[in-house]
């Protein structure tokens, strides 16, 4: 029961600190001020964020090839099918904005390895996310890659 209780916490805490990282992007997506300085701000936040609740480290996580993206993500107990899809919104959210080619690309691949990851996982299907590989693809081929 202990082992129980200790998942559904861990799940619960990785899908808080991911949906308050999504809604500071889409927050200062629509704000008035310099949207580069805010994504770099929520980057940075997101990072520190992740690193101090869970310790997990979306620096190291981002410079992972798929497989060991898979691998490192398996670890974190709380990571389910809900939160990868979660991080991967956030992680194409910040790749769409990013004005920094290189980023952009890294991010939005990632974002693209999560939903893969998410679909091989759960055999249900889901059109949202469905659609949002889509509008990953799209963003990546409009970048060149």
């Amino acid at each position: 029961m202990e082992q129980k209780d200790y998942l559904l916490r861990e799940i619960s805490k990785i899908g808080i600190i991911l949906s308050a990282i999504l809604s500071g992007i889409f927050k200062n997506r629509s704000g008035l001020g310099d949207l580069e300085l805010c994504i770099e701000h929520e980057i940075e936040s997101a990072k520190a964020e992740l690193l101090k609740e869970v310790n997990f480290d979306l620096a190291i996580f981002l410079d992972l090839d798929t497989e060991e993206s898979n691998e490192y993500i398996g670890r974190f107990a709380g990571f389910d099918i809900k939160n990868i899809e979660l991080l991967a919104d956030c992680l194409s959210e910040i790749g769409c904005f990013s004005d920094h080619l290189d980023k952009s690309i890294k991010y939005l691949k990632k974002s693209l390895q999560l939903y893969n990851l998410c679909n091989a996982k759960c055999k249900t299907y889901s059109h949202a996310r469905e659609t949002n590989i889509i509008a990953v693809k799209n963003a990546l081929q409009q970048r060149g890659e």
